[in-house]
């Protein structure tokens, strides 16, 4: 589990074809005295496994499924990632609780200027948009973002100038596509609206302050 507070960009040394995943060498400043084989990394907003490690970097295995959902097929030495070692237990949870399982990609549409902000105009995909609310939380490339606008075909998330200086979201232009995780209250939240014989209902929600 991550809180999507970015600790750290890292560069892609190489990205090789195995089997039909593949495997994705980083090099990072992460501590990784302290990492160990097995531990699990958020790269870019999905969550890896670490295989191996060498002086300044560390390799994992990317599946089949990570490939299909995530920006990863179009990655290549020298292309910037996003890291985010687990969070421990004992540690604060400064963004949301992000698990690493990419729900899909989203397209930034538009960037606008706001003061020294800058408003990130997202287009994405039904299946995604029906996990967004607005005030919600999002991660976009592993990044923990509040939705600040909803849209019929996509969403608004505001970036302060700290997370443009320390992410690869600063470097974002319109077109370029992003990997995107919702909310996992939101989803559980829905799974139970959408069950009939769950008793909750958007009443019942109302009814209760939570709506």
């Amino acid at each position: 589990m991550f809180t999507g507070i970015i600790e750290e960009v890292g560069t892609v040394v190489s990205f090789a074809q195995k089997g039909t995943g593949a495997v994705l060498t980083v090099t990072a400043g992460l501590p990784l005295e302290e990492i160990r084989t097995g531990d699990s990394i958020c790269v870019s907003g999905a969550c890896l496994t670490v295989t191996s490690k060498g002086a300044g970097r560390f390799s994992a295995d990317v599946s089949a499924e990570t490939l299909a959902r995530t920006t990863f097929r179009s990655l290549k030495p020298g292309s910037r990632v996003n890291l985010e070692r687990a969070m421990a237990i004992s540690g604060r949870l400064d963004g949301h609780l992000v698990y690493g399982h990419v729900d899909g990609t989203g397209k930034v549409r538009e960037i606008r200027h706001s003061g020294d902000s800058r408003v990130f105009h997202m287009g994405a995909d039904p299946s995604i948009m029906k996990h967004l609310v607005f005030k919600g939380s999002v991660a976009l490339d592993g990044v923990s973002l509040t939705v600040s606008a909803v849209h019929p075909d996509g969403f608004e998330v505001a970036l302060v100038p700290f997370t443009l200086d320390r992410t690869t979201l600063g470097g974002a232009r319109p077109g370029d596509m992003v990997n995107v995780e919702t909310d996992i209250v939101g989803k559980y939240v829905l799974r139970f609206l959408e069950r009939k014989d769950s008793g909750v209902s958007r009443d019942f929600l109302k009814k209760h302050g939570f709506a």
